[in-house]
């Protein structure tokens, strides 16, 4: 197409300065040329965002603190609320559509609350992160601090998974999902949970978001750097 202005011709000019123009943005604003990496939040309630605003559960706060550091990603929320481990392995195969890059693995909390056997659990996850490997996912498997309810041997056995299954499959690991509330008096905690005493409130959630987002950029990370 040739483009005239007062009888001289402009096509020649305009096009040299397109390419200057686009590669001045290159270079001022690198993450405009960033293919954004896509992240799957496959949990239960806790990353549903159970009880609270939309703007406010996990998901959309990890958008935000992600966005805050200037790394380039989508993070689709996975969680549904009540699911146990076993849900988790039940849809993980169709949750991993093709777009996806990256998975935040958050599951274990109903599995706790309903006693079940750490070694039904364990086999649920690993299910969860074969069928990540297959797919060349890259994972971060977050962890829990279990109570001592069901006993010591209940609770060293239900902590032992993430760690383990993480070494094993090459995954990155945060300890505790919980681990940015810190620790203490449980009944001083209480002010970043819901009245459940279960659930984080708003508060809550950013201090989760504050503690795990580093971990979350580096799982974003490891899946550009496996994807170039």
């Amino acid at each position: 197409m040739r483009l005239i202005y007062k009888g001289f011709p402009l096509y020649g000019a305009i096009r040299p300065l397109g390419k200057v123009v686009a590669a001045f943005l290159t270079l001022v604003s690198p993450a405009w040329a960033t293919e954004p990496i896509t992240v799957l939040a496959l949990g239960d309630s806790l990353t549903q965002g159970y009880g609270l605003p939309e703007g406010d559960g996990f998901v959309p706060q990890m958008r935000d603190w992600l966005s805050a550091q200037d790394v380039a990603a989508k993070v689709i929320n996975g969680g549904v609320s009540g699911d146990t481990t076993a849900g988790g392995a039940a849809r993980v195969d169709w949750s991993l559509t093709p777009e996806v890059d990256a998975m935040i693995v958050a599951l274990g909390g109903n599995d706790l609350l309903r006693g079940i056997d750490p070694a039904v659990s364990r086999a649920n996850l690993e299910t969860i992160l074969k069928a990540a490997q297959a797919r060349d996912v890259k994972v971060l498997l977050v962890g829990l601090d279990a109570p001592g309810n069901y006993g010591a041997e209940y609770e060293t056995a239900f902590e032992a998974i993430y760690p383990e299954l993480s070494a094993e499959y090459d995954t990155l690991f945060a300890e505790d999902f919980f681990a940015g509330l810190g620790e203490g008096d449980p009944a001083a905690l209480q002010r970043w949970f819901q009245a459940d005493g279960i659930h984080p409130n708003a508060r809550g959630v950013v201090r989760i978001v504050e503690a795990l987002g580093p971990d979350v950029r580096a799982l974003v990370e490891k899946a550009r750097a496996a994807g170039q």
